[in-house]
């Protein structure tokens, strides 16, 4: 094998000709390897936005490097021109090279294993191992998605949807999603929470293939609605159930905090200093009662059991109030024929229980009562995207320090969309 053949193996490069290689200083850093390279014959003045060959137009800047991953403990370099050409398209822009993507700094391996590693790792494992910082990081993972996003069709075969939004930072910022129910993996996702930025990826599927859309679960957010039904009005729409039951949670936690306040209101309260009070007696047992009346009964410790006990005796209008939160969530648990005439049941409970959160559950239960009926004949929910919500969460904590949410955007497409490069040479 050639000495140039060698050193391009060494260092990853496809269709290159490496002319040299040798240490160098680098400022205050130790030496580092610098392989001097140029693109294959074939490879030369290309525009890098359509790969057509183009006439050279100059020299642009001169020589410039691209980090790419180090030989052992050495930093490894690629050093080339980096004349520019004029693109009958695109105009003047710096030709493409073939061992990194446009307008990186980083090669293509060195790209590919920061992505992976960004994905498989923790963060100060990322920066220590490829030593670079984190928004360089942000940035590499942008491109990578961007790569994979120009060859991957992540439409195909799209017919059952998830929407949601979540929030990712303070202030009111927010991401809506959407996840594909028959793959589990998630489409789309993008900054904003209102019905111009769900059109956007309504925009993105095109009129062909939002006709091709069945399903479509989401919550009962108006701005969703209207964005499905002006661009899939075929689509059956589903109601998500643990936003339903979640209704009916927050019903009983208001009804908890009336019995609650009202003992407070009796002097069942201590001073706590500078004018603050705490609950004693049975407003303490109310306060903290509202964990065995949010948990579903088969989760429930000895002690929250015992708890739900004392309700039963004490507060009966409360424990009714438990009783028909429990009864709307067996609803969703048997589903089909049976679940909507145990739903019809339920809400006629509901409107003569004589307690005015749940009347109100009930009517706002009515005017959605189409989804609820089809998410019950369809077995979907957003439990699905829920658990994709969780995953990002947990990649907005590690995307911390990113400044453009379109690197949390394509962390997530990374880790959720199916979009993981594979380790170069692997």
């Amino acid at each position: 094998m050639r000495g140039g053949e060698m050193w391009a193996r060494l260092l990853g490069v496809e269709r290159t000709v490496v002319e040299a290689a040798g240490f160098e200083e680098d400022g205050d850093q130790d030496e580092v390897l610098v392989a001097h390279v140029r693109p294959g014959r074939g490879e030369r003045q290309r525009c890098p936005e359509c790969r057509r060959r183009c006439p050279k137009y100059d020299k642009g800047e001169g020589r410039r490097r691209w980090r790419t991953l180090d030989l052992g403990t050495v930093r490894a370099y690629l050093e080339a021109d980096a004349p520019r050409v004029r693109c009958r398209k695109h105009g003047v822009i710096v030709a493409a090279v073939p061992w990194a993507r446009h307008g990186a700094w980083h090669t293509r391996p060195f790209d590919d294993t920061v992505a992976w590693l960004a994905v498989a790792t923790s963060k100060s494992a990322v920066r220590t191992l490829m030593r670079v910082a984190w928004r360089t990081v942000g940035s590499i993972v942008t491109r990578v998605c961007a790569d994979a996003d120009a060859v991957t069709d992540r439409f195909e075969g799209l017919r059952r949807i998830g929407i949601d939004e979540i929030s990712f930072r303070r202030g009111r910022k927010y991401l809506t999603v959407v996840v594909d129910h028959d793959t589990g993996l998630l489409v789309w996702a993008a900054e904003g929470r209102d019905a111009k930025t769900l059109g956007r990826f309504f925009a993105a599927l095109g009129p062909e293939r939002c006709a091709l859309i069945t399903h479509v679960s989401a919550d009962s957010a108006d701005w969703i609605a209207r964005a499905v039904k002006k661009a899939c009005p075929d689509a059956v729409r589903c109601a998500d159930p643990f936003h339903v039951v979640k209704w009916a949670t927050e019903a009983l936690d208001e009804v908890r905090r009336q019995f609650w306040r009202a003992q407070r209101k009796s002097g069942e309260t201590r001073s706590k200093g500078r004018g603050r009070r705490d609950s004693t007696g049975t407003a303490l047992r109310l306060r903290d009662g509202r964990y065995a009346l949010w948990k579903n009964p088969e989760n429930l410790t000895v002690k929250q059991q015992a708890t739900l006990d004392w309700i039963q005796k004490t507060h009966p209008r409360l424990y009714r109030a438990w009783l028909l939160k429990e009864g709307l969530r067996y609803v969703f648990k048997i589903k089909g024929r049976e679940g909507k005439l145990t739903l019809r049941r339920w809400l006629s409970w509901a409107q003569r229980c004589r307690i005015p959160e749940f009347v109100e559950l009930g009517r706002k239960i009515r005017r959605h009562l189409p989804q609820i009926y089809a998410a019950l004949d369809n077995g979907l929910s957003n439990a699905l995207i829920e658990s994709a919500n969780t995953k990002i969460r947990l990649i907005t904590r590690i995307a911390y320090g990113f400044k453009d949410p379109a690197a949390l955007i394509a962390l997530a497409m990374l880790t959720l969309g199916g979009y993981r490069p594979a380790l170069p040479g692997r």
